[in-house]
């Protein structure tokens, strides 16, 4: 879930664009699975660190040999530094989210970030929004309350943290474009796995010294050993990962943003599959309503 936009010189790819964002989310959609998952085999700085040290090496490798200039280090970093723990909050707030939610209602939650992204750019870069992109961010805020309803006897505290997440993303997108948007996006991506390493490896030596009464859940448990079956799932993560970042990147180098937007919320439809086929999971009518109220919601505003 990694995206820029950057200057683009040539010529647009509508085909290539529209089937490298398919892949994309279709990739990351199953690697939240999959963490959903083994949310109760593993911690979660385990995912981050293993998943991330598989994948930084094919990151270099790349860089190395197609941009060895962007490895170089300039007055950019403390921004992609900043943007990189602000990506990296966000996917702890929805990671944490996974194994007290449906999949489909994480998924659609968070990609109310387009409705943040219009409030942010208004408040914090001056655009200017529309009577349709009020109407979309009105639409997007019924469509959330259809999903959580959130009623004494029914609330589910952790439904907040997908938003969270998507103010997280739409914040660090904000800053990708005004402060990184020169930057590589596979060394945005280097640097954003480097940080879950980092992130991952101060929680576990914190996580080590606390008591092993203290020591459980999917936030404060043990690292676990590892069979030849743990590996390839990690594998299969750090393929998730490497393909969101790259895929993304060129889906939106190669296409207008509102269309390839458009077509990112297939992350929400693979959500629910994988959901039926994971979880046996089946959302109820309203939640079906309020995912389409977020869909159109996000695409409005994409669109504006």
């Amino acid at each position: 879930m990694d995206r820029a936009d950057a200057p683009n010189s040539k010529a647009d790819n509508i085909p290539l664009a529209v089937g490298t964002i398919i892949f994309t989310v279709l990739a990351l959609s199953l690697g939240d699975a999959l963490i959903k998952q083994s949310s109760t085999s593993f911690v979660i700085w385990q995912i981050f660190v293993i998943r991330s040290l598989i994948a930084i090496p094919f990151l270099v490798v790349y860089l190395a040999i197609r941009s060895p200039a962007s490895l170089r280090l300039n007055g950019a970093v403390k921004w992609m530094a900043l943007r990189s723990f602000m990506l990296v909050a966000m996917w702890i707030s929805y990671y944490l989210a996974l194994p007290h939610l449906t999949l489909s209602v994480a998924a659609a939650t968070y990609y109310t970030l387009p409705i943040f992204i219009t409030l942010f750019s208004a408040v914090l870069i001056g655009n200017r929004i529309s009577r349709m992109g009020w109407a979309a961010v009105f639409m997007g805020f019924l469509g959330v309350l259809l999903i959580l309803r959130p009623t004494a006897d029914n609330f589910n505290l952790y439904a907040l943290l997908p938003l969270l997440s998507a103010m997280l993303y739409a914040l660090a997108m904000i800053l990708t474009r005004t402060k990184c948007r020169a930057e590589h996006p596979i060394m945005l991506s280097l640097a954003l796995n480097c940080t879950f390493v980092i992130v991952g490896g101060i929680a576990a030596a914190v996580i080590s010294t606390l008591s092993d009464e203290m020591r459980h859940g999917f936030l404060l448990a043990s690292w676990t050993l590892m069979t030849a079956s743990d590996w390839g799932m990690m594998a299969m993560l750090a393929a998730s990962i490497l393909i969101g970042s790259v895929g993304a990147a060129i889906a939106y180098q190669n296409g207008p943003s509102q269309m390839i937007g458009t077509f990112d919320f297939a992350y929400v439809g693979f959500s629910v599959i994988w959901g039926i086929i994971f979880f046996a999971e089946s959302p109820d009518a309203l939640s079906v309503l309020g995912i389409a109220m977020i869909v159109g919601a996000g695409v409005i505003s994409l669109r504006q």
